[in-house]
């Protein structure tokens, strides 16, 4: 029989997929001794079963109940009894952190009879009749549905009244009226009351925690992070131990280092007389954790212990939650904690030097995608610019937007592709896709613990929070700095999340330390350390991968940038680049020939342009491969548009005028070389086989450049891959005019001149039969942007602005496929060419070329097929670099093992 509860006492935290990440932790703590309050886990097998069926799964109930007995047992009272009643906290947690689950409910068990016990038991009339005002507020909003802004809207109103700053200064009666409010308003929006059966309390509850795994905030947020939607969330209930007991009691968020900067210490809000909800929401601004010495020396020397305790167990940062009940301290959570890019790059090379964890563990707790936003560039704030106002720093970057006010507003404008930053006076879950939409998160309220810096630090998104000295009116739209300047919707402000300040309009940019290091190899004041720490990484990875990675580059300034970023190579070089410009005109001449002779004289007056970049790339690139495509997209690409050249004719005409004789001659060749599917016509390798001329003019170029970087004493090593191929006959019959011409050339040069010739897999019919292509190509090259293309049976361009948002919103794609490889589809025919090319050849060089190749997931998708090499864009050569060493490190078994 399938057993879905479990008791604190017997778990841990290797059970995070079937107890969650929360309660497999409180487990953890349990287990190592730790004050944690007594409770029991419901397993994410249970959340499954009950979304399956849409009922609690069978004998649930019952082990809920079993489960519940012994913990009143233990604890010498029930839930809910009248004189003393045992309250209860459910929390949801999933195996990984997810701010779009259900928020906690609190002091279930309290009703309409109980909370005269609680008041009685506890010395505290005003501490009995606020435990039951959130009770019914959380639970009328995460379990009843009702609006929670209703609640917040009656709270604010009673403060008015009675001339109350904030919930502290409302007396017992004000509360017990609050509680008679908040059932008004239960009873107005759902037509039931608000239930006064402690087991109907906790019922609902628990099912409510299972029904928010479907919820829009959740689905949002898997979506962004590719968490897999057939996990669950499990759901821990818990004892309540109590922070709004007095002065001698509170709750607080720390952190053992500094999740911004990863810097050593302790890190934390702490908010006297509260409960952690309080302190997450922001909703009262908190003193810094290092007050709680003053304020309770015992539980803070107790905290540091138990903190250390954790970290040194956890071997990493964690993030805890803590509340203490009139003196006594208690550990409600513990996590591994989120933390920006710049402090997983520190505390990896930190911990590592503690001797914590290994070079290898270390390597695999950063990420390419970590790396990318320390490229980012930073403010330059050197300048006489004052900022408007200053906060805490949250989650580091610049960020630069209209500022907006509404989540919903955040989202619309960021989808007609407006950069905006939410402003709020602080968020909550509701904010969630606002959050993602924009590029960065200001709230007037909160610290470095609220809920908008911890949700900000997981995605990577810039925040400053607890800019007290800014009126936030998110109703009028608009915030008012201390100096008088209003910022109204819509105006332009810059936030930087490194240092806290805030300014008007847009702050110019600079590169960033990580960037400079990688351009120059030197680092400037004051960013030793993390450009220390980057290098590291990036040093330990290039030890221990087996991918090569090159750059797709195409000109000698991108190929001596690639170089310095770390590429041994390049895989790209697109040879259609080097004639745009003025070089288009000898274009047009070549396509307008109207004899051989005349073509000839074209192809002849591109030939040493051509020769002249490829002898700047090879020089550039010395001693590494450079692998240069012939040129691949249709003929017309380089001729006027279409439209305009009709327009142009007929205005002429219409005029009585006689067009001119170029404008007739060009529109007669687009005309002619018009297609429907440009992408599925006349283009790639098909262009070699019926334009005479065109393949030897290139390769010419090509081995002309060889031997004169030769001739130079250098070490050119040009590789010619031939693009679309879909038979083994169009690459045998280039092939050969490739190989006469480089003959051709070496018999000039009076020096050989070789080059491997090769081709881009790029279609379904070229991968399902390459190992036929292998015995004509020395190497392959995938082309994953056309193979994707190819693959789904769409364009690009075409489909990502119509319907791709509506595709990646319904689950069709987990992400989008030109971003990161479509295993199962793409990624399959990568499997077939690479088994059946190196069956055919087994020194067949195979390599990526697509974007895809500076992907980090993609990366690892690659290491596994036994590609040879990735190439990407210059400034994703170093992200390359990073995570084709962590994939190697799967192999290896010596990734994180915490």
């Amino acid at each position: 029989m399938v057993r879905y509860v479990y008791d604190f006492t017997e778990g841990g935290r290797e059970m995070a997929g079937l107890l969650g990440g929360k309660g497999s932790n409180l487990a953890e703590m349990t287990r190592l001794g730790l004050p944690v309050p007594p409770g029991f886990v419901i397993t994410t097998e249970a959340c499954r079963a009950f979304l399956t069926t849409g009922g609690e799964p069978p004998g649930m109930s019952r082990e809920v109940s079993d489960h519940l007995a012994a913990l009143e047992e233990a604890a010498g009272r029930r839930l809910g009894q009248r004189d003393d009643p045992l309250l209860l906290s459910v929390r949801s947690g999933a195996r990984f952190s997810m701010p779009g689950m259900m928020e906690t409910i609190l002091d279930i068990g309290l009703n309409d009879d109980s909370v005269s016990g609680l008041a009685k038991a506890s010395g505290s009339e005003r501490f009995a009749r606020d435990s039951y005002r959130r009770l019914v507020q959380m639970f009328g909003a995460t379990v009843m549905g009702v609006d929670a802004a209703l609640f917040e809207r009656a709270m604010t109103d009673l403060e008015e009244v009675r001339g109350a700053g904030d919930d502290l200064r409302l007396d017992a009666r004000d509360l017990a009226g609050l509680v008679e409010t908040y059932k008004t308003v239960i009873r107005r929006e759902t037509g039931e009351d608000f239930p006064q059966s402690p087991a109907e309390q906790l019922r609902r509850a628990i099912l409510a925690v299972f029904q928010s795994w479907n919820g829009e905030r959740a689905r949002l947020y898997r979506r962004r992070e590719h968490i897999p939607d057939d996990l669950g969330t499990a759901v821990s209930v818990q004892r309540m131990v109590f922070g709004n007991l007095g002065a001698d009691s509170g709750s607080g968020v720390a952190f053992t280092r500094d999740p911004a900067t990863g810097r050593p210490g302790l890190y934390g809000d702490y908010l006297p007389d509260a409960q952690g909800e309080d302190v997450v929401s922001g909703i009262r601004n908190t003193v810094p954790l290092s007050e709680l010495e003053r304020l309770d020396a015992a539980s803070y020397t107790g905290l540091r212990a138990h903190m250390e305790t954790l970290e040194r167990h956890y071997r990493d940062l964690c993030d805890i939650e803590f509340t203490i009940e009139r003196g006594t301290l208690w550990m409600l959570q513990t996590r591994v904690g989120k933390r920006t890019a710049e402090a997983a790059f520190a505390l990896a090379a930190a911990l590592a030097d503690e001797g914590l964890i290994t070079p290898d563990e270390g390597l695999a707790r950063v990420s390419g995608e970590g790396l990318a936003r320390l490229m980012f560039p930073r403010f330059d704030t050197s300048g006489d610019g004052e900022p408007l106002a200053r906060g805490l720093p949250a989650s580091p970057g610049a960020a630069v937007g209209a500022a907006v006010f509404h989540s919903a507003d955040a989202v619309r404008r960021a989808a007609a592709g407006e950069k905006v930053v939410l402003v709020r006076q602080e968020t909550n879950p509701d904010d969630l896709p606002g959050m993602i939409a924009a590029q960065a998160v200001l709230t007037g309220r909160g610290g470095k613990t609220s809920h908008a810096a911890v949700v900000a630090r997981g995605m990577g998104k810039v925040c400053v929070c607890g800019a007290e000295e800014l009126t936030v009116d998110t109703g009028a739209r608009r915030f008012t700095a201390p100096d008088g300047t209003v910022v109204e919707e819509g105006t332009v402000v810059s936030v930087d999340g490194s240092t806290g300040a805030v300014y008007a309009g847009a702050v110019p940019l600079v590169d960033s330390e990580v960037m400079r290091f990688l351009e120059t190899g030197e680092t400037g004041e004051g960013a030793g350390g993390l450009v220390d720490a980057v290098a590291r990484a990036l040093g330990r990875a290039d030890t221990v991968r087996r991918l090569e990675v090159r750059a797709n580059a195409d000109t000698p300034e991108d190929a001596a940038r690639a170089r310095r970023f770390g590429a041994r190579g390049i895989g790209l070089c697109r040879t259609e680049h080097m004639f745009l410009g003025e070089r288009r005109k000898l274009v047009e001449e070549m396509i307008l020939a109207d004899s051989r002779t005349a073509r000839d004289r074209a192809l002849a007056a591109l030939l040493p342009l051509q020769r002249q970049d490829f002898a700047g790339i090879l020089e550039a690139m010395d001693g590494l491969p450079v692998t240069i495509r012939l040129l691949d997209p249709p003929l017309h690409e380089f001729l006027p548009d279409r439209t305009a050249l009709a327009v142009r004719v007929a205005a002429a005409e219409a005029r009585g005028d006689l067009p001119a004789a170029r404008d007739t001659q060009l529109l007669a060749a687009v005309n002619r070389m018009h297609e429907e599917n440009p992408m599925l016509g006349l283009r790639g390798v098909r262009l070699g086989l019926v334009v005479p001329g065109l393949v030897a003019m290139q390769v010419r170029a090509i081995g002309e450049a060889v031997a004169e970087r030769l001739r130079a004493g250098g070490d050119p090593r040009a590789e010619i891959m031939v693009p679309l191929v879909g038979d083994a006959r169009e690459l045998s019959i280039v092939g050969e005019e490739v190989r006469r011409v480089l003959a051709e050339v070496s018999e000039a040069a009076g020096t050989p001149v070789g080059c491997p010739v090769g081709t881009m897999i790029e279609l379904p019919r070229a991968a399902l039969t390459a190992g036929r292509i292998a015995a004509e190509a020395e190497f392959f090259s995938f082309g994953t942007n056309d193979l994707t293309q190819t693959t789904w049976g769409f364009s690009r361009d075409d489909v990502e602005a119509e319907f791709f948002s509506a595709y990646l919103d319904k689950g069709v794609f987990p992400a989008s496929p030109f971003e990161t490889i479509d295993r199962d589809g793409v990624g399959r025919l990568v499997g077939i060419a690479v088994a059946e090319g190196r069956a055919a050849r087994p020194d067949l060089k195979i390599g990526v070329c697509g974007e895809h190749g500076g992907d980090p997931d993609s990366v690892h998708f690659f290491h596994a097929a036994g590609l040879d090499y990735v190439s990407c864009s210059p400034f994703r050569v170093p992200v390359a670099r990073l995570e084709a060493g962590r994939a190697a490190l799967r192999d290896t078994g010596a990734s994180d093992s915490r």
